[in-house]
């Protein structure tokens, strides 16, 4: 099944730096596992209430300059052909490999929240700070 981004979606990219757009709509083309860009570019103002709510640990984010999307997984969890929203840190999985695959074939380094350890981000994917300062 080949899957394509939403109006959501799309809307969601906007403000975000041309290589990450790039690797987001080439990893909805071989991704498993449908997904949804739930953000990308953040106001100063969100930031700094994730920040207070504990969602987020840093206020230099790469949403606020648009070098990072969160991502999370749309899946028919229980069968009957209705879709949610999953948050379940197993099901992001797919997406990562999509988003680093996408990554590697279009020479853009990406960096999954999923595989650090101080925070584990599972729905955060960023451009290097090295590569893209």
């Amino acid at each position: 099944m080949t899957f394509s981004l939403s109006q959501r979606s799309i809307k969601a990219l906007e403000g975000v730096h041309p290589d990450m757009v790039k690797v987001v709509k080439r990893a909805i083309e071989i991704s498993k596992t449908d997904f949804l860009v739930v953000e990308g570019l953040r106001t100063l103002a969100k930031q700094k209430e994730y920040f207070a709510k504990g969602k987020s640990k840093t206020m230099r984010s790469r949403h606020l300059t648009g070098h990072a999307v969160d991502l999370c997984p749309i899946l028919d969890t229980d069968g009957d052909g209705d879709t949610e929203l999953s948050w379940n840190a197993k099901d992001f999985g797919p997406i990562a490999k999509a988003m680093l695959q996408a990554a590697k074939e279009l020479n853009v380094l990406v960096e999954w929240g999923g595989a650090w350890t101080s925070f584990v981000d599972m729905p955060h994917f960023q451009l290097p700070w090295k590569q893209y300062p």
